[in-house]
């Protein structure tokens, strides 16, 4: 595309504390082999942005004139490891510096053809034309090592706008890669200072392209839609990516449920809510929750947590209001550890802090029954084990867990008899 862009692209030099404290020995020592070699290389995307924005980024990508070939020589010579060869055919090699740290080196490239989901790229040495293929503006800026940092198109302005817009065409920027619509709204949620400061014809182009979001994986999709949720104005945005059009594409029902998502939010928005408490608040029971993991192919624990949300969310009757969900943790048939992580969100998602902070102070207490006492007390091995424990367990637990094993193995007898007596009723 002929797009507007800056004759000179240097639009500035970065000083700060936080510029300098990239340059570990290893990012040295990977500028040193490139000068050696004569290859130019920048700094690349959200590293950029992050530094211009007084962070220190999570990790640093880096763009080149070399070729992947010619890195491979040169990494090579100089018995520098590359791991992870799957890049190679974008263009990425990735070199491990001392043992210490990896680096993504991405050769500067151009999009020859794309589907909507991949793109055939050709090698270039114009950083320009590379940074025309990138999504937004705000992510394809360069940094050199001595500071400038080198905008093409205007993304240093929009950043200081806190504007989230598209390099050229958002219809044709989208129509090249869908994903590049839930990746709008992450970026979203990490610069903008307003829940909802959208252009109105950005969110045009996305209900005209929501479509194309069933062609793409639903791995990727959830990479994308979880850092948004993890983000700033999470339920905000999530009504926008619905009010577009995106549901029944990302695992969603075509009608979420949208007012228990505004409830959610009033009583709960400021408790750090896990991505799947908004997810959950859009669906109304548990098939949906699996017609959501069948699309997005959540892991076991974010699948494991909604059907607990969407099973637990509701009203639970007790003398005590923490009774049930201790009783959750101690009949739990998932791993302890999660089940109480699951509690925590339970009542997060219901807005019930009270009930959380005596949730968080409760010790889980332990059951002081075992196998061998059954067996000790005379139970006879067999079918009678599981049922006599979940009756001394009940007991136990109604008794606000003051009941020594001593006092439970009392009731060993009463118990069987009980069983025994159901027995001949059940024959008659």
């Amino acid at each position: 595309m002929d797009l507007k862009s800056r004759e000179n692209p240097i639009v500035m030099k970065l000083e700060s504390a936080v510029f300098k404290s990239i340059f570990t020995p290893e990012v040295l020592e990977l500028k040193r082999l490139f000068d050696k070699y004569q290859y130019e290389i920048r700094v690349a995307g959200g590293a950029v942005r992050d530094l211009l924005m007084g962070m220190c980024p999570k990790d640093l990508d880096f763009a080149t004139t070399a070729t992947p070939q010619q890195m491979k020589d040169m990494f090579t010579a100089e018995n520098v490891r590359m791991i992870n060869a799957n890049g190679e055919k974008h263009g990425t090699i990735t070199a491990r510096l001392n043992d210490k740290e990896s680096f993504e080196v991405t050769t500067l490239r151009i999009d020859k053809v794309t589907d909507g989901r991949h793109a055939e790229v050709e090698f270039t040495t114009d950083w320009k034309l590379d940074a025309n293929r990138r999504d937004l503006t705000i992510n394809s800026m360069f940094l050199g090592f001595d500071g400038s940092v080198y905008d093409y198109f205007f993304g240093y302005e929009d950043l200081q706008k806190r504007r989230v817009a598209f390099v050229g065409d958002p219809d044709i920027r989208v129509k090249e890669d869908y994903l590049r619509i839930m990746r709008y709204f992450r970026f979203y949620g990490r610069i903008a200072e307003q829940p909802d400061y959208h252009e109105e014809s950005t969110l045009n182009v996305f209900r005209e392209n929501a479509e194309g979001l069933q062609n793409i994986s639903g791995e990727r999709i959830w990479v994308e839609l979880k850092k948004t949720l993890q983000g700033n104005y999470a339920g905000h945005l999530l009504k926008t990516m619905i009010n577009v059009g995106v549901s029944q594409y990302i695992g969603l029902p075509s009608s979420p449920n949208i007012d228990e998502l505004e409830r959610l939010l009033k009583r709960a928005e400021h408790l750090k809510l896990h991505p799947m408490s908004y997810m959950a608040s859009l669906l109304l029971d548990l098939d949906e929750v699996t017609l959501l993991q069948n699309r997005l192919k959540l892991s076991g624990y974010e699948r494991d947590m909604t059907y607990f949300i969407v099973e637990h969310r509701g009203d639970k009757v007790s003398t005590r209001p923490l009774l049930p969900y201790e009783k959750l943790i101690l009949n739990t048939k998932i791993k302890q550890k999660d089940a109480i992580e699951y509690v925590k969100e339970v009542l997060k998602y219901r807005g019930d802090e009270k009930l959380l902070n005596q949730f968080n102070n409760w010790e889980v207490p332990r059951f002081p029954i075992t196998g061998k006492m059954l067996k000790e007390a005379g139970v006879p091995p067999g079918k009678m084990y599981g049922p006599i424990i979940g009756r001394l367990k009940d007991m136990w637990i109604e008794n606000e867990y003051k009941q020594t094993a001593d006092d439970l193995v009392k009731n060993i007898p009463n118990i069987i008899e009980e069983f025994d007596n159901n027995k001949i009723k059940h024959a008659k």
